[in-house]
């Protein structure tokens, strides 16, 4: 992995916005356009959108992650030009690979973009006229083997591809189940647990039948050493979402592993228009966002803000416990949204309401509050507030807790 000195010295040499002169893709008499004064309309109360503290995590239907001023900018700063978008994905794909220590990276439309193009490549190859063919498989090789553990409805970005998924359970199965149809073996890195055949076996099934790997780990940063380990481990392709951990745009993602299989996933991207991926553009602002807010990410003192996360759970945690008959779990998942969290629950004869009620409470307040949770527990992460939203969130549930 880059140490820090190695990262900071890359960055001084690459576009990072307010210090991007001289790369190429920033020119001085554009700078300007860089710096934009805050809106002074409020779109969200136009339109009569409520907003909220996100106390639940990176969520798609809660729009994902913030992103920071430097990626705004970055954003803003991609709109005053016109660039040759193929050239503007070539030259960000190898700078990202350069960040990241793999062979080749593109900005995609997301994790589930990834997947798509990242098999709509392996089965095409270079050659345009069955990229063109997709999702028609016929005469192709299209099967796509998963643990049995890991097969989610997200597999339905193979499935758009053309694919045919083939289900096992063990190393065994995987073997027997390999054919000349087999295109792709498929991981999902947060079901890890729910499958027999672990990573090592199972690129190791993938070398040796000579078919790639696949592993998405859209929800695994933090932490950061993920975004080193899977291609280093051995998988030809990587996917992780842009709009979560990494805090880029909510609809990028990145593409990472071999590069004449990106290349060939590449084939079926805009600007080329007879292909399945012609719909998952990625503007230009969009990939300029994204490799910003990836060098945003890993100049971080992470173990700080790790640490920043563990003292907002605790905060909020000691408030729910002042509570009689409450009860808190702090805990860190495994695999996928790996931060801090907490899970809180209570004796309903001494707090005499339940959790949906106390969520829908927090979430109709104000300010409004969002978390997760079911019918037993409250769920609360702090890693997408901002600093001091704690307090507000430790001080409105210990309310609606105490006052029924």
């Amino acid at each position: 992995m880059l140490s820090r000195r190695k990262l900071l010295k890359t960055l001084s040499s690459v576009p990072v916005v307010g210090g991007l002169v001289g790369t190429g893709l920033l020119t001085p008499q554009l700078l300007g356009a860089t710096v934009s004064l805050p809106a002074k309309r409020n779109f969200f109360k136009e339109l009569g959108i409520r907003t909220f503290i996100n106390a639940a995590g990176t969520y798609t239907s809660m729009t994902g992650s913030l992103m920071s001023e430097e990626v705004t900018s970055a954003i803003v700063f991609g709109a005053t030009e016109y660039v040759d978008l193929d050239d503007l994905q070539d030259k960000v794909g190898e700078r990202i690979a350069e960040l990241l220590e793999c062979e080749y990276a593109t900005v995609s439309s997301g994790a589930f973009g990834a997947m798509s193009i990242g098999l709509a490549g392996v089965i095409s190859g270079m050659d345009s006229e069955i990229a063109a063919q997709l999702p028609d498989t016929t005469g192709l090789k299209h099967e796509v083997i998963i643990q049995e553990g890991h097969n989610i409805g997200y597999t339905h970005a193979l499935l758009n591809v053309g694919a045919k998924i083939v289900t096992v359970k063990t190393k065994k199965e995987m073997e027997k189940a390999i054919n000349k149809n087999t295109a792709m073996l498929w991981f999902l890195n947060a079901n890890t647990d729910n499958g027999e055949i672990k990573y090592d076996e199972f690129i190791a099934i993938g070398k040796k039948h000579n078919i790639p790997t696949f592993i998405d780990c859209a929800a695994d940063v933090p932490p950061v050493e993920n975004l080193f380990k899977f291609t280093k481990m051995g998988f030809d392709l990587v996917a992780f979402s842009g709009g979560k951990g990494i805090r880029g745009p909510q609809s990028a993602g990145l593409l990472l592993g071999k590069r004449d299989l990106i290349k060939a996933a590449r084939i079926h991207t805009p600007p080329r228009g007879s292909t399945i991926g012609r719909g998952m553009k990625v503007n230009k602002e969009e990939v300029l966002g994204m490799l910003v807010a990836l060098e945003m990410y890993l100049a971080k003192d992470h173990q700080k803000e790790w640490e920043l996360w563990e003292n907002q759970i605790k905060l909020i945690s000691d408030s729910a416990l002042s509570v009689k008959g409450v009860q808190t779990e702090i805990h860190v998942p495994p695999y996928a949204n790996h931060v801090p969290s907490l899970r809180i629950k209570w004796d309903s004869n001494l707090v005499k309401i339940s959790p949906e009620e106390a969520r829908k409470k927090l979430m109709e307040g104000h300010p409004a509050i969002a978390t997760v949770g079911d019918k037993e527990t409250i769920g609360i992460t702090t890693w997408m507030m901002d600093p001091g939203q704690e307090r507000i969130v430790a001080r409105r549930l210990k309310d609606v807790l105490e006052n029924v």
